[in-house]
C-alpha cells in the first residue's frame, strides 16, 4: 500500500536560517536508508508559499488567490510517498523522519492512505 506524508510546519516558528547542514546529512542518510528498504517511493520539499496559488471554488466561481497568504500560520513544507505495509509502518517512518529535525523545529506530519484506482 501507498501512503503520503504531508509535512507540515509555522514558517514564523521554522529555524530563519533552514535547515541545518547537520539535519541534511541526516535527512540523506534516513532517506537513503528507506530508498535501499523499498519504502520511499517519492520525496520533495516545496517552494515558499509567496511562490504558489490556491485555486477555490465556491457556488461554481473559482478564485484564484496568488501567494503570499498573510493568513497561513501553516504551510506544507513538502512530502514523501511510502510503500507500507500498514498505516503503523509508515506513521514509524514518518516519525523518524521528524525526529531528525530536533527541538528547534516545530513540524507536523499527517500520513494517509493513497487511494489505488480500482
Amino acid at each position: 500500500m501507498r501512503y503520503m506524508m504531508l509535512l507540515r510546519l509555522d514558517p514564523a516558528k521554522a529555524p530563519a536560517t533552514g535547515p541545518s547542514e547537520e539535519l541534511m546529512t541526516e535527512m540523506g542518510q534516513l532517506l537513503e536508508e528507506m530508498t535501499k528498504a523499498g519504502v520511499l517511493l517519492d520525496t520533495g520539499g516545496l517552494q515558499p508559499s509567496g511562490q504558489g496559488a490556491v485555486i477555490r471554488q465556491a457556488g461554481g466561481k473559482q478564485t484564484v488567490l496568488d501567494g503570499p497568504y498573510a493568513e497561513a500560520k501553516e504551510v506544507i513544507g513538502g512530502y514523501a510517498i511510502f510503500q507500507a505495509k500498514s498505516v503503523d509502518e509508515a506513521a514509524q517512518w514518518a516519525s523518524r523522519f521528524l525526529a531528525i529535525h530536533g527541538e528547534e523545529w516545530e513540524i507536523e506530519a499527517e500520513v494517509r492512505q493513497v487511494e489505488e484506482p480500482a
